[in-house]
């Protein structure tokens, strides 16, 4: 049977072993949401890469590139023991941190879109954001992991992740990145949960969210008209405003029916719908593959989420709890991500930019994404292989 992978002279490498009981899973469906992503997104980007600078293929060639990255840094990652990402959990956060306040400012961030998420490298469009979403997660996992009494009996366990967070959030606020910021608040909340805090103490964080959450809708008239615009996309008011991308995800479903209009045959596509090759890449997938197609998706990603707790359980029974955590918050970051993007797609929640993982075009997005299953994958070598765990850290 295949086994992921091996230790030799305490590396780790891809080998063949009898003590695998099944080829891993992780890797079968970040291969096949890596293909059906490689296949949509090209077609879906195809007119507007033509328009912009005379190649349709631009963007596939790019992905392509940041796929082959993603590689080498998934073999990196499988070197790495989860003991190193502890030690370096909280030095990692700070540089994330650091990072969000350097987008903000004027001449080193750069505004796309009224937004300032990105650091221009020159060779490379740096987007902070992304990394913070696991940085947190690393962080968390150790702070639970070394403080797990005081998290379960204080509020001093519960009030020093939640400063941490709430630095985090407020830099993500001034970018603004409301994505990023739900997702790192529903990890670090799931991620408290689990570690043991009291539910009164949840209780208590929820009234101050939603009161957060009320301010910002006042204070920022945009996020009170995508509000009045998701409740009802087809008003003369909104349809061709703030209800526009709904409106065009929505036909794109409509004309996709059970089994799509055909590969490539996308109407949308061809300047109807914007961000039709990141945010919006599951509406062209729909219409071209129908639903059928989308929940072929949906069905790996929920493969992908359940192996992660799997993982997380399984760690969590051999006590290495920051194994567990970490397993626990990538899982929900999967999780939230795609939850947001096909509610975003179907209509279900407010239009925001968030993209779909391995399937969106996007460099961040994707090497950040092979991060994760990376972290996934060593999490699973350790828990097969504990001996050779051990004489690695040592």
């Amino acid at each position: 049977m295949t086994s992921l992978i091996n230790r030799s002279r305490g590396a780790v490498r891809v080998s063949v072993s009898d003590k695998a009981a099944m080829p891993n899973v992780l890797l079968l469906v970040m291969i096949a949401l890596l293909g059906v992503g490689l296949v949509i997104m090209t077609s879906a980007s195809m007119d507007i890469a033509n328009s912009q600078s005379g190649d349709p293929l631009y963007f596939f060639k790019r992905q392509v590139f940041f796929i082959g990255v993603g590689v080498g840094v998934l073999m990196i990652m499988l070197h790495v023991s989860m003991e190193l990402w502890y030690r370096l959990s909280t030095a990692l956060l700070v540089l994330s941190l650091v990072l969000l306040v350097l987008v903000l400012i004027p001449g080193v961030g750069t505004v796309v879109n009224g937004s300032a998420r990105w650091i221009d490298l020159g060779f490379y469009r740096l987007q902070p954001s992304e990394m913070t979403k696991v940085f947190m997660v690393l962080y968390m996992a150790a702070f639970l992991s070394r403080r797990r009494d005081e998290v379960q009996l204080s509020w001093s366990g519960f009030l020093k992740p939640m400063v941490i967070m709430g630095v985090a959030v407020v830099l993500l606020h001034f970018e603004p990145d409301h994505g990023a910021m739900v997702i790192i608040m529903a990890t670090t909340f799931t991620l408290l949960f689990l570690g043991g805090v009291r539910l009164h103490r949840f209780m208590l964080l929820v009234m101050l969210c939603f009161a957060a959450f009320a301010y910002l809708a006042i204070s920022k008239p945009y996020v009170i008209n995508r509000l009045t615009s998701f409740l009802n996309p087809w008003a003369a008011e909104y349809v061709y405003g703030e209800g526009y991308q709904l409106t065009q995800a929505l036909i794109a479903f409509g004309r996709g029916e059970w089994f799509g209009v055909g590969l490539g045959n996308s109407i949308q596509k061809l300047y109807f719908l914007p961000e039709a090759h990141t945010d919006f890449v599951l509406s062209i997938l729909a219409e071209e593959l129908g639903i059928a197609g989308v929940l072929l998706v949906l069905g790996l990603f929920t493969v992908l989420i359940v192996k992660a707790l799997k993982l997380g359980s399984q760690a969590q029974q051999q006590e290495q709890l920051f194994s567990a955590f970490v397993a626990y918050g990538l899982a929900m970051i999967f999780a939230t991500q795609t939850f947001i993007n096909f509610g975003v797609n179907t209509g279900l929640l407010p239009t925001k930019g968030l993209t779909l993982p391995f399937l969106s075009y996007g460099g961040n997005s994707l090497l950040i994404s092979f991060v994760m299953v990376g972290l996934l994958l060593r999490i699973d070598y350790e828990l097969q292989n504990p001996r050779d765990h051990r004489e690695d850290s040592q």
